[in-house]
């Protein structure tokens, strides 16, 4: 494993992890996310409101209905739905979110530190942080 900063080494130490965003299109980041943590052999579940399976992963409609939900999350969602997707994941106890780039909005960061849950956000990105191959 790499040396990591330290935010993104705790966030990686969590081992439970969802992707909000992950999408079925290879072409598109949150697929490609989704796959990083695949390739790095970690538990990752999708979040996507109408997919039904992305590169096989388990995939779930929202935060909430994951069962035992995960401890950290990876954002790849437009910034407009980043304030709902915070209040998610502070309802369910989550407590690491990581914003990719592109993902970031300034009221849902400050909402999710102010619920206590430890932010990564502005970069690195976790393809750059982990390592990716696009196979």
């Amino acid at each position: 494993m790499r040396n990591h900063p330290p935010d993104v080494a705790a966030f990686l130490a969590v081992g439970s992890f969802a992707v909000v965003g992950a999408s079925p299109d290879r072409t598109k980041y949150g697929n490609k996310v989704l796959r990083c943590y695949q390739q790095h052999e970690l538990p990752v579940v999708a979040v996507h409101p109408k997919a039904t399976v992305v590169e096989g992963a388990p995939v779930f409609a929202t935060l909430a209905a994951i069962p035992g939900p995960p401890r950290a999350v990876s954002i790849v969602a437009p910034p407009a739905a980043a304030l709902a997707i915070v209040r998610d994941a502070a309802a369910v106890g989550i407590r690491h979110l990581w914003f990719q780039p592109g993902a970031e909005e300034a009221a849902a960061i400050a909402a999710a530190r102010a619920a206590g849950i430890a932010v990564i956000h502005g970069g690195p990105c976790l393809l750059v942080a982990l390592g990716f191959h696009d196979d």
